[in-house]
């Protein structure tokens, strides 16, 4: 796959689709890589769109920065691949510390999107003594001291039995993620509140959530669709953070009713 180099760290990415046609950003969460958009590519490249998926910096074949990451820099870095890639607008889509990228660029650089998605994602993760623990954790056991949590909360039991593969794909994603990348992203959200920033999103946006999610309840999509004038929130049932994977059709139905309800 192709990399951009940037001054202070590499992103990998890739492109799927008719290059003529709008193009969908898709930005990936916490411990995860660009292949967790994998359900989602088809659906979107046979709908007509382009299709551009990065790994954020320090996950998957994206590098490590050197120093503290903060969420304005996980968005500068999405901005820095658009520039590089010629591209003026796109409809961004992330989820979970994706969604948290999207925010920030929603909020501080409303001119390089055509719409926003937000998906299982918060704009405070509170309280800071959590990612302290959990930095702490990776730091003495690695991602695996994460993994089965993480997986946990990301995937209801139903559906850690009904779909093993993708579960065991995913976790394979999680003990890969570099502990330096895991951990400064961690940081990151410890340290963001867009609370009161996001009511400044002038921008067609969906607000989409699992309703079992216990890491991003509704409640935090909620607040989301109450601070951005004219959002949309859709809540897709029996389905926790990674609802993209465990109900890919549920999920592609409502963005894709979303992105044509923009076009």
């Amino acid at each position: 796959m192709p990399q951009l180099t940037l001054p202070s760290v590499s992103l990998n990415y890739q492109f799927e689709g008719d290059p003529a046609a709008p193009t969908v950003m898709l930005c990936n969460s916490l411990s995860s890589t660009l292949a967790m958009w994998d359900a989602q590519v088809p659906a979107l490249v046979g709908a007509g769109y382009r299709v551009l998926r990065y790994d954020a910096r320090g996950h998957g074949a994206s590098s490590v920065a050197s120093g503290p990451t903060t969420i304005a820099d996980l968005a500068a870095d999405a901005l820095a691949l658009l520039d590089h890639l010629g591209i003026a607008r796109v409809h961004f889509c992330g989820l979970s510390l994706g969604g948290m990228t999207g925010q920030w660029l929603g909020t501080h650089h409303a001119s390089r999107l055509l719409s926003l998605s937000l998906c299982a994602t918060a704009a405070y993760m509170g309280p800071a003594d959590l990612w302290d623990q959990r930095i702490a954790a990776v730091a003495s056991g690695g991602m695996a001291a994460v993994a089965d949590a993480t997986i946990n909360r990301w995937f209801t039991p139903a559906s850690q039995r009904r779909l093993p593969a993708e579960v065991a794909r995913i976790r394979d994603a999680i003990l890969n993620t570099p502990v330096a990348g895991y951990s400064a992203c961690c940081a990151a959200i410890r340290d963001m509140d867009q609370r009161d920033t996001i009511a400044a999103i002038d921008l067609p946006t969906l607000v989409l959530v699992g309703a079992d999610d216990p890491s991003t309840p509704v409640a935090a999509a909620e607040l989301i669709h109450q601070r951005i004038r004219g959002s949309h929130l859709h809540v897709i049932p029996d389905s926790q953070h990674f609802f993209n994977v465990e109900e890919p059709t549920q999920f592609n139905a409502a963005l894709l009713g979303f992105l044509r309800d923009v076009a």
